[in-house]
């Protein structure tokens, strides 16, 4: 795996624990940081999923959603590493299941996942961070699923939401030695965008929707975390960061019989 840029960020020997790290946006992430220098730790179900390139990282394995185990993984993390410097909220997501069909435990599973297990991180994380003598910085993975309408993923959508009003309150609540900040992204290419989009077909015609004229990659969302997570973001708190290609075109656009809608 490379482990140096050619751009500096201050990332350098940095400890930062990405949750669901091991596939998808997550390992974009995790490579992202650590051809920056950082020394990523991966928290993840089962080391099997691994790529080969990551197999020589850090691992822990951990049910985000258990908060014991969480407290656990963090314990275990200060141990090998003796402090965490960053955190990433990235495990997370939601099969498509229409709101009048899925069960209450359903819904409540997935904002387990998406919003409660983030605070449990978050919350571990930050309790060591207070203590070191520069803080530390928690990113969230969140999703434009939270700023829209979320047809099929609506427990999902108001997860995510919910996720970004709590970034917010935790950014006031844990200043000035924790930072705490969201990245909202779009619709992104990973190996299980079939589930969500169909065939290349499928994930080509998204891609058109979008003004930057595809989706976007682990890596387009990996650096955008390595940003928010370095001193050069030393000032930003309680901030969400869209990566979303520019958006979703609006629909009357194409409605509309009129040349110069607007």
């Amino acid at each position: 795996m490379q482990t140096q840029s050619q751009v500096e960020l201050g990332l350098v020997g940095k400890v930062v624990l990405v949750t669901g790290g091991a596939r998808g946006v997550g390992a974009g992430i995790t490579r992202v940081l650590g051809s920056l220098g950082a020394r990523p730790v991966i928290c993840g179900r089962n080391a099997d999923n691994l790529a080969d390139d990551l197999r020589d990282l850090d691992f822990v394995s951990c049910d985000v959603r258990d908060a014991d185990a969480v407290e656990a993984m963090m314990d275990e993390i200060i141990g090998r590493a003796g402090r965490i410097d960053g955190v990433v909220n990235n495990a997370g997501g939601s099969p498509f299941a229409l709101a009048a069909d899925a069960s209450v435990r359903f819904a409540s599973k997935i904002v387990d996942l998406n919003l409660l297990a983030p605070l449990a991180v978050a919350r571990a994380a930050n309790a060591v961070m207070q203590t070191q003598p520069d803080g530390g910085a928690i990113v969230n993975i969140s999703s434009v699923s939270g700023h829209r309408p979320s047809p099929g993923t609506s427990a999902y959508g108001a997860a995510k939401a919910g996720l970004d009003n709590l970034m917010s309150s935790l950014a006031v609540e844990w200043a000035p030695r924790v930072r705490v900040n969201s990245v909202v992204a779009g619709p992104v290419v990973t190996e299980q965008s079939h589930l969500h989009y169909g065939d290349d077909a499928g994930v080509a015609a998204v891609g058109e929707t979008i003004p930057m004229g595809r989706m976007a990659t682990p890596a387009d969302v990996g650096n955008a975390v390595a940003f928010l997570l370095s001193p050069l973001a030393g000032y930003i708190s309680g901030s969400t960061l869209t990566v979303h290609g520019g958006g979703e075109k609006p629909a009357f656009l194409d409605a509309a019989t009129a040349g110069n809608a607007v």
